[in-house]
Parts: C-alpha cells; structure tokens; sequence
C-alpha cells in the first residue's frame, strides 16, 4: 500500500526521491546534498517519518550525501497489515535493501532515532554488517536484547540501584502496554491523532515550538500503523533476549529527560560494542525536532573519526 503525502518546500526544492524494493515492501527514499559525498543514512521512529530529519538534513548535506527514507508503515512506503511483517528481522531486511541500494560499494554511516535506532541495532548486530555500516549514532532507541538483559540483571542484583532502575525504565515504558493493546489504542489515535494535537503534546512535554516540528499529512494513519512495531517485538525481546553483538563503532547520543528511554539503560552498551562513544544531553527525546545542530554536530565528528 502507498500513501499520498503533500508538498513540503524544502524537500520539494532540494531532494531526490525514489523508491527501494525489498520483496514486495516498497520504500520511499530521499536523497540530499552531492551524489559523490560521503553516504549518511536517516532512520526515523514512531510516528515520524523522513520529515523527522528536515532540520538535520540541511546541517550535513552541504558535506555529505544524506539519505533518508520512510521505514515500513509509514509515509509512502508499503504498510503490510500483518503484525507479523514488522519484527525486528523483517525491518531490518529492510535497512539492508535501502543501504544496497544507495551505496552498494561503499558502507554507509548511519543516525537514527527511536525505532528507527532499534531497528539499526537489529541490523548492525547481524553478522557481517560492518561491511554495510561504517558508523552508527544512536538517539532514543536502544537494542532491546541489550535493555532486557540489563534489566534482568537489575532485578537479580538484589540491589537498591539496580532494582530502582528498573523500575524507573518499566514506569517509563508504561505507555508500551497501552499501544499494544487491540483496538483501543487504534480507535484513541483516530481521535487525537492530530497535527495540533500532536504539536501541542510534543510543546507541553518537551518546550518544543510548532515551528520547529516537521510532519507529513500520514500522521494519523502513522500513528496507528506504527503500533504495529510495539506489537510485533516488546514481549518477544523483554522475555526472550538474545546475546547480540557488534563490531560496528556506536555513538550513543543519550537524552537524559527521554520520556521514554532512561539513561540507566545504556549502562551495559559497551558489554556488546567494540567501539562506543556516549554523550550524554540535557534534552528530551525528540531531540531532532528540539537540536538538529546538535545531532549534526555529534555525527559530523563521530564520522570523520572513523578511518578512511
């Protein structure tokens, strides 16, 4: 299934747009900034779409060739109904086919947000991905082999800290039961699943101005299509972690006022990397919305560190 989405000037003005089969998944792609530049990757999470990265993607496409594409169940890409074609495996088959497809000579470095960072983690932690993937940062998203084992150890420690800090990402996560309940959470986003509203939300909860918000007109059907990802892999991972590792260097970008991820939660990331940078920021979990200049910034230097 593909979706209209309306007219966005700048995307309009400066980007080149395609579409990346993976099977019978259609992917819409984006592409800015000069065709020979080094390849930069965006992946967004729930209920963006590649618009998440509108404020970003001027900050690195005067250096970099940026690509930025909307992930499965959202935008103008395929939106399968079946919960099951949104596991983890599945979506990342599809960063995999977007990558070949863009850079199919050269591994490209990659920044994500929210389920789109979960998502990477699924891919960077397959064997051989280095040879996709030369860097990874990551925002609001971890790897939920990596949360569950973490908070599994926080229980048995027996300890005060570790047990708190389970608790307070488990209070955090809350909302996760919600939207994957049936039903209900499908008819509430009928409803509120707004611009305004959504705008407003994302004002009251993070101080972030309409103006610095970038939406497709998809967004309510976004919303509900997107429960989809909830759906598929909460209980799977949360009950049944797998010992997943990387050898793709990871820079962590951790928001340490995210509504939804606590900072605790990255403690044990560098059991699984072989190259991990943190940087911890004063910021919520939109953060692409809140400080593109940031993200750029971060990114711009974590990719130029990596050998040539």
């Amino acid at each position: 299934m593909t979706r209209e989405t309306g007219n966005h000037p700048r995307e309009a003005a400066s980007s080149r747009a395609h579409l990346v089969r993976n099977g019978d998944i259609s992917l819409a792609v984006y592409e800015f900034g000069p065709q020979d530049g080094i390849p930069v990757v965006l992946v967004h999470g729930w209920p963006d779409t590649h618009h998440l990265w509108d404020g970003v993607v001027p900050l690195l496409a005067d250096k970099y060739r940026v690509i930025s594409y909307d992930t499965r169940g959202y935008g103008q890409s395929s939106a399968p109904t079946q919960v099951s074609a949104y596991e983890l495996s599945r979506l990342a088959t599809d960063f995999f086919a977007v990558v070949e497809a863009v850079s199919p000579t050269e591994p490209v470095h990659v920044v994500a947000h929210d389920w789109g960072s979960v998502q990477v983690w699924e891919a960077v932690c397959e064997p051989g991905a280095d040879q996709y993937v030369a860097s990874f940062t990551s925002i609001s998203g971890p790897n939920l082999d990596h949360l569950a084992t973490w908070m599994r150890r926080g229980v048995r420690s027996g300890t005060v800290r570790g047990i708190g800090g389970t608790l307070s990402q488990c209070l955090s996560s809350a909302y996760t039961t919600f939207f994957m309940l049936p039903v209900l959470p499908d008819l509430f986003f009928r409803l509120v699943g707004t611009e305004k509203i959504w705008k407003l939300f994302l004002r009251v909860v993070e101080g972030t101005s309409a103006e610095q918000i970038s939406l497709a007109p998809t967004l309510k059907q976004d919303m509900i299509s997107g429960l989809r990802f909830y759906r598929a892999n909460i209980i799977a991972r949360m009950f049944g972690p797998r010992e997943r590792r990387t050898t793709v260097p990871v820079q962590l970008l951790v928001n340490t006022h995210d509504i939804a991820v606590r900072p605790a939660g990255y403690d044990d990331a560098a059991k699984w990397v072989d190259q991990l940078v943190r940087h911890d920021l004063s910021r919520g979990h939109w953060l692409p919305y809140s400080d593109p200049a940031a993200i750029a910034g971060y990114a711009d230097a974590f990719i130029q560190a990596q050998p040539k």
